[in-house]
């Protein structure tokens, strides 16, 4: 497996892994289930907020992996006028991302999770179109569709504040897929 495919699917797996946390948590899925003396009810509350913190922080930190080992994706540039128009796209994925939450919500039993998240992840991954994982807004990026003067509408990940199509000039941007690319800095 070559490393695009292997950054792809830990993109996904970023991606999608608050629908798992998501159940856990309205499941009152802690480590403190495994402690079975309750006179120590402090402790168990204790480590059941710790598994929430530790939920979080997988995704969290497996984002910054990803941002730190997208230098090795190949690379392309935006040169000056290649950009004809630019979108912001922050606030046209989160409400079909947040769909996902309630999804988690409504699933009953850990089989129905296992096979919901799975051909989530499938779909995510296979579609190839775009890479939204709203982690990344944790870490300052910010998501633009762009469509260049050769008809072609990208997916942009960048820190930078686009207001402009003349503004979209970098002379390094990692590409994610054919229609993906992350912006660096």
């Amino acid at each position: 497996m070559d490393f695009n495919t292997l950054f792809r699917l830990l993109l996904t797996f970023n991606a999608t892994s608050l629908l798992v946390i998501v159940y856990l948590v309205q499941r009152e899925i802690t480590f403190g289930g495994f402690i079975a003396d309750p006179s120590l009810p402090g402790l168990k509350t204790a480590i059941s907020g710790l598994s929430y913190v530790l939920y979080l922080a997988i995704p969290i930190v497996l984002t910054g992996l990803s941002l730190r080992l997208s230098r090795r994706l190949g690379s392309d540039t935006f040169q000056s006028g290649q950009v004809v128009s630019i979108e912001h796209a922050n606030n046209s994925f989160l409400p079909s991302y947040l769909g996902y939450f309630f999804v988690a919500l409504s699933i009953n039993s850990f089989q129905t999770l296992v096979f919901v998240y799975l051909i989530l992840f499938i779909f995510t991954y296979r579609s190839q179109a775009l890479y939204f994982n709203p982690l990344f807004l944790l870490y300052g990026y910010e998501f633009y569709n762009v469509s260049t003067s050769s008809h072609v509408t990208l997916f942009l990940i960048s820190k930078e504040s686009f207001r402009t199509p003349k503004e979209v000039v970098i002379d390094k941007v990692y590409r994610i897929n054919d229609y993906t690319l992350i912006d660096r800095g």
